[in-house]
């Protein structure tokens, strides 16, 4: 039996649908403006430091690789994901302490093994039973 889910009002996207008749191209979510901004300016600060000068082709490739970028991140971030809480889980497994990842093996040579003995407990110890069945 499956139960309809109450959920109706998230299936509306926040997106901005512009004057009638005069809409964008495109549908996008308002959270998508902001992190696309994010990521260009991000990827400007990156070719400043590479060297690259501010020209046409310079821009248009931030341009799109920005497009390119975005739609995988906002892949992550919905209504019950917000960005907040997918960079707070993304710096959380980042800075997660980890195990060591080399174990440490020791090998042993044969000639240089010593036989220990056995030892047998005592059974004549106090607080213990002196027959051998249990």
């Amino acid at each position: 039996m499956r139960l309809p889910v109450d959920d109706e009002i998230y299936n509306v996207d926040a997106v901005w649908l512009g004057p009638p008749g005069k809409t964008l191209p495109f549908r996008a979510r308002y959270v998508s403006y902001a992190i696309g901004t994010l990521i260009f300016v991000l990827l400007q600060i990156i070719e400043r430091r590479l060297g690259i000068g501010v020209g046409f082709f310079s821009l248009a490739y931030s341009l799109l690789a920005t497009a390119g970028l975005t739609r995988p991140v906002l892949a992550f971030v919905d209504h019950d994901r917000p960005v907040i809480s997918v960079v707070q889980s993304f710096i959380n497994e980042v800075t997660a302490p980890r195990g060591d990842d080399f174990a440490s093996t020791k090998g042993l040579q044969p000639q240089r093994v010593e036989a220990v003995p056995l030892r047998l407990p005592r059974h004549g110890r106090r607080g213990r039973r002196h027959d051998a069945s249990y």
